[in-house]
């Protein structure tokens, strides 16, 4: 019985080309000091706002609203416009907290971004 030169077909995709190894650059990006605070740095050093500390702790959709307006007027690290730039904030806060903040924050947070386009009259 000849023996087959080509891998078993569960190693192969259609194309013939062997599968991609997804995972290959986890391991080498783990020997790096602290990879769990990109989000951090991207605050602090970007061409984001100055924001108040805790504005995203605060209780009412309104208070965070109102002093993402207050930020993103005085702020000197902004591109965009002032509304452009306190609505991607709040956004990139919701987007990183992820599965990890609560079903009432998240909430809060989003009715934030209705407060915010009332504040700058651009009601949808």
């Amino acid at each position: 019985m000849a023996h087959s030169s080509t891998p078993h077909s569960s190693t192969r995709r259609r194309s013939g080309h062997p599968p991609r190894q997804r995972h290959a650059e986890a391991s080498s990006r783990k020997t790096r000091k602290s990879p769990h605070r990109w989000s951090h740095h991207v605050m602090e050093t970007s061409d984001a706002l100055d924001l108040e500390s805790g504005i995203f702790k605060s209780g009412s959709a309104e208070e965070i609203a109102q002093s993402l307006k207050r930020s993103s007027l005085a702020s000197r690290r902004r591109r965009g416009t002032p509304f452009q730039s306190a609505m991607s904030m709040l956004n990139f806060y919701l987007n990183r907290a992820g599965r990890n903040l609560p079903k009432t924050r998240r909430r809060v947070l989003e009715s934030a971004k209705g407060k915010l386009r009332e504040a700058f009259g651009r009601a949808r």
